[in-house]
Parts: C-alpha cells; structure tokens; sequence
C-alpha cells in the first residue's frame, strides 16, 4: 500500500490483505507512518503481484499484478473491525478459525483494521496468460 508520506514522498509498505465486496482489509499497529499517511491524504494505491515466474531461457517472466487507487479509512465500527478480522484469518489460517478468534480478542485494542475502497483498477499481464485465462480476476478472497 502507498499513502503521502512525510514530505510528500510517497510511503509503500507490503501488507497482507484480503479482498471482499470491492474492498481490500489489511490490519496493522494503532499508530505508525501509514496511519498517518492516511489520516493527511485517504487517497492510496494498493499493489498486488499475483504471479511473477522467471523464465530465464527467454529473458522474460510470466506475470500477472494489479493496482488499485481508492480511499482509505480506519475501521471504527466494532463489528466491520470484526468481520474483517475474521476474514482475514480466514485466508491466512483457515482451520484456525477457533484459535484466530482468541488472537482477536486478545490484541483487539493494539490492532487497527484499514479498508481500502476500490475506485479504480489497472492490471497487467502477460499474454499467454491472457490467451490461457481470459477473463481471470485479479483479486480473490481465497
């Protein structure tokens, strides 16, 4: 995720997220440089590489990734912090729902959850991933 960053350089940070509805969740600390970032400026891209493959005997890689420009906002709402919690354990410890819903209550007041609404998205891929899979979502929940 980039946001505006002290001085006006721009601030990327790779995090982990997940995807539902047109919205991206990612969770961090309830204070730090992209919390603030977002507070001066909602306006943020997210980058996702989603296959990066080296072929080296054609001095190419297959690839496929995705930029999304949205708005960003820090979840208040106890029970979209929640939901996006769950669903975040969900993809990263499926299995370990159980176990995830300890961890939740656990840190819930030291973790900030930010979602980020979609407005638009790019994407690029290489083209014999366009012809083997026309059509493919760049995101997907799972």
């Amino acid at each position: 995720m980039a946001v505006s960053g002290d001085d006006d350089y721009p601030y990327a940070v790779p995090l982990s997220y997940v995807y539902d509805s047109g919205n991206i969740y990612v969770h961090c600390a309830t204070t730090g440089h992209k919390l603030d970032g977002i507070k001066r400026n909602r306006k943020v891209s997210f980058c996702v590489i989603d296959k990066d493959d080296i072929i080296p005997e054609k001095f190419t890689t297959s690839y496929r990734s995705a930029i999304v420009f949205g708005k960003a906002r820090i979840l208040t709402d106890d029970a979209a912090k929640q939901n996006a919690l769950e669903l975040l354990v969900h993809k990263y410890s499926a299995g370990f729902e159980e176990e995830g819903d300890t961890e939740i209550r656990k840190t819930w007041h030291a973790v900030c959850v930010v979602e980020i609404t979609v407005e638009h998205m790019t994407g690029k891929e290489a083209s014999e991933l366009v012809q083997q899979y026309p059509g493919s979502p760049p995101f997907s929940s799972g």
